[in-house]
């Protein structure tokens, strides 16, 4: 047996469940591809086998690993598995879609600017963020929540105006995690030697 893999077999083998994962287990159990964001399994484990795809899907629409008994989302085992380190704060993903890891799609966030960044809620009857419709004077009505104020951004005839306003204020407040009403169509462009990982 070379060296290598008696050293690979030492770090699989300490599984102690009562301590944090670490890099280098991580690393040892899983390969990571920057470019699509998935983690393939280094070795066979339980149903898992050697080269298959790590992960499942969760109905909050993240991704998520078991190891050694506990489930990780997989954009926070990306950020240990490249910076060596468990992130501080939230991870965001720039473009809104949570089941999407590729590590130029991940970005250091506090849990504020993580909301910043987030998609129209379920419960809101426009359809557009910002925006609600008032009846008493039957305008749209645009706001924006800023350090837990409400900022009232006027009243419009037209829709599209009150989601303009929105926008415009979100890339004031909010700059780089601003994010449209719309889906963003281009993928993020981010050096991979910007994020300090190259």
């Amino acid at each position: 047996m070379a060296a290598e893999d008696e050293e690979l077999l030492r770090i699989i083998g300490a599984s102690d469940k009562r301590t944090r994962l670490t890099a280098e287990r991580l690393r040892a159990l899983l390969d990571y591809n920057p470019a699509t964001g998935e983690f393939v399994w280094r070795v066979s484990r339980g149903p898992a086998y050697k080269g298959s795809l790590a992960g499942s899907p969760h109905p909050n629409g993240y991704v998520y690993i078991k190891l050694d008994g506990k489930s990780y989302p997989v954009h926070r085992l990306v950020w240990l598995c490249m910076s060596g380190t468990f992130p501080p704060e939230d991870i965001d993903h720039i473009n809104g879609h949570r089941n999407d890891n590729r590590l130029s799609n991940l970005r250091l966030a506090t849990r504020a600017e993580n909301c910043m960044n987030s998609k129209v809620r379920n419960t809101n009857t426009s359809g557009v963020k910002g925006v609600s419709w008032n009846q008493e004077t039957r305008r749209w009505t645009a706001y924006i929540n800023v350090n837990k104020s409400r900022l009232h951004l006027g009243r419009f005839i037209r829709i599209e105006d009150a989601a303009a306003a929105y926008e415009e204020a979100a890339k004031k407040y909010f700059g780089e995690f601003a994010r449209p009403d719309r889906d963003r169509r281009e993928q993020p462009k981010v050096d991979l030697a910007d994020l300090g990982f190259v």
